[in-house]
């Protein structure tokens, strides 16, 4: 069997927040916890394991493949939380989202500056190009 991602861990500063804050975002089911991770469960298999560390946390880019309705609503969620969202990972074009590859796109910020992405259509899918 060819490998597969199975699971990423999450470093954080509150566990609960950081996963809540991703399900609310994704239209998820609540984290539920392994040993001492709380772990977010994908349609495809992964899981995003949370867990929590003392000091700074390294921000990482995450990148979540969403439907349109899925989307439109975790835009939405993003707005009425008043979060800065852009149209790029560089944060240039704050306000604005993306239209690669006849999709659409935003990035922004998880509660340990995480950057989040979610996207319509895989980047450089061979139909859009």
């Amino acid at each position: 069997m060819p490998a597969q991602l199975n699971h990423s861990i999450v470093w954080c500063r509150d566990k609960r927040r950081s996963a809540d804050f991703l399900t609310d975002i994704l239209g998820l089911p609540p984290a539920e916890p392994f040993s001492h991770f709380l772990v977010v469960q994908l349609a495809n298999g992964v899981s995003l394991d949370f867990m929590e560390k003392a000091g700074p946390v390294a921000a990482q880019h995450y990148a979540f493949l969403v439907d349109d309705t899925e989307f439109d609503a975790g835009l939405a969620k993003a707005q009425a939380a008043q979060l800065t969202y852009w149209a790029d990972p560089a944060r240039s074009q704050a306000g604005e989202i993306n239209r690669h590859w006849g999709g659409r796109g935003v990035y922004f910020e998880d509660p340990d500056g995480h950057l989040l992405e979610l996207i319509t259509r895989p980047y450089g899918a061979p139909e859009a190009m």
